[in-house]
């Protein structure tokens, strides 16, 4: 078994276990957590399709940079927004 087929093979795991609590979860910090789970998933993915070849491709290594930042970003926007709604802090003041 290549290194390539593993991370494949991972990434396809986390990525349906993310779905299963998506999919399963009612309160909304485990779904942002299992939003997570399957965009590391998908990460992984990509790095292996990144190093099936002798040359490794620097195009996907650079999505998969920025697919983190992006979804560090999400994530503190997803985390705000629920706490918000837990408080109740989006009620109008009177």
């Amino acid at each position: 078994m290549t290194h390539a087929l593993l991370y494949l093979l991972t990434g396809l795991a986390l990525w349906l276990l993310g779905l299963h609590g998506l999919l399963s979860q009612r309160h909304a910090l485990r779904r942002i957590i299992a939003v997570n789970i399957m965009g590391s998933g998908v990460f992984m993915l990509m790095v292996a399709l990144a190093n099936r070849v002798q040359s490794i491709d620097p195009v996907l290594q650079a999505l998969v940079v920025t697919g983190l930042v992006v979804a560090a970003s999400a994530t503190a926007f997803a985390l705000r927004l629920a706490t918000a709604s837990a408080d109740g802090s989006d009620k109008e003041p009177q």
